[in-house]
């Protein structure tokens, strides 16, 4: 698998994921340990909810979100550590039995003017549902090596 470096990255270049099949067993687990609303831990609830039906937790998509990306397409060289969230946003809910994908674009890409080892990228990541539907959008800074590492 190709690592990738700052300089290996250019504003406007996307990057996708392979796909994650939402499990019932896994919303409601994850509800019952860190979001333990009534929409997200029972059908009844669901349903009379504004979601319609048991609704994932936004923090579940996150998670889940954080598999894809990690798993897939890039891969910084030492690993993507976060330096912060600007913006995040669940514009529709995600259900058991969606399936998820993720496309990673890169905003900005520059060289840190403290640390030349670190480049400092910032991404938007939006999370599709299996009709296309952006699910999550978020938008972060992560800190990257450069070759010079």
């Amino acid at each position: 698998m190709t690592r990738h470096y700052l300089e290996d990255l250019t504003p406007g270049q996307v990057f996708h994921t392979g796909t994650l099949l939402v499990e019932r067993a896994d919303v409601l687990r994850f509800a019952a340990e860190f979001d333990p609303q009534p929409f997200h831990l029972d059908d009844e609830a669901g349903r009379n909810s504004l979601f319609g039906g048991l609704a994932a937790s936004g923090w579940h998509t996150a998670a889940m979100t954080m598999r894809l990306y990690v798993t897939g397409a890039f891969q910084p060289a030492g690993g993507s550590v976060g330096a912060g969230m600007e913006e995040l946003r669940w514009p529709r809910p995600v259900f058991p039995g969606d399936t998820l994908r993720a496309e990673i674009e890169i905003l900005s890409a520059r060289a840190s003017a403290t640390r030349p080892e670190r480049g400092i990228v910032r991404i938007r990541c939006t999370t599709f549902n299996q009709h296309d539907a952006p699910v999550q959008i978020y938008v972060s800074v992560v800190f990257i090596a450069t070759r010079q590492a």
